[in-house]
């Protein structure tokens, strides 16, 4: 499996620089691994376009309560929707998809099923927000190769300022 992880705050014409690349780096990748990606807006949806417009298949990571789908944020509903059009497979796996912490334990748990990783990072540390840095790091602690991708001209919506 190959993961993608990466900043949620991601422009809309970083996305579609984003998309472009990942599609590079997967086409010019050796193996056929398929992609993995836990549902969501922004990045995960590009990562599935790419995927896919790679010829490479696609498993989506789903939140689930017990042996049932659990309610997603209506922020990644249409993402979801779309995902799972792209996807060969799904997945339920346990987490609360309005949980932070949960949210970045489902990615653990992706990461150390996969044997590789692209990651959409800017470098910048993980903070109360973003956890891409640590993401990073948990998948290089465990031996597991990690891509960066952040294009020329990439950029993230900046944060609001706090009154």
């Amino acid at each position: 499996m190959i993961a993608a992880v990466g900043h949620t705050d991601l422009t809309p014409e970083t996305l579609a620089l984003v998309e472009e690349e990942l599609r590079t780096r997967l086409e010019h990748l050796a193996d056929d691994a398929t992609g993995l990606v836990r549902v969501g807006a922004g990045l995960p949806v590009a990562f599935g376009r790419a995927v896919r417009g790679a010829g490479r298949g696609l498993v989506v990571l789903l939140p689930a309560q017990g042996s049932v789908p659990a309610v997603l944020p209506r922020r990644d509903r249409h993402a979801a929707g779309e995902l799972l059009r792209l996807a060969e497979q799904m997945r339920l796996m346990p987490y609360d998809p309005e949980g932070r912490d949960a949210c970045v334990g489902a990615d653990e748990r992706m990461i150390a099923t996969s044997r590789h990783i692209l990651a959409v990072w800017d470098g910048s540390p993980s903070d109360g927000r973003d956890a891409t840095a640590h993401l990073v790091a948990y998948a290089r602690a465990r031996g597991i190769p990690v891509d960066v991708v952040w294009p020329p001209g990439a950029t993230r919506h900046p944060i609001p300022a706090v009154t």
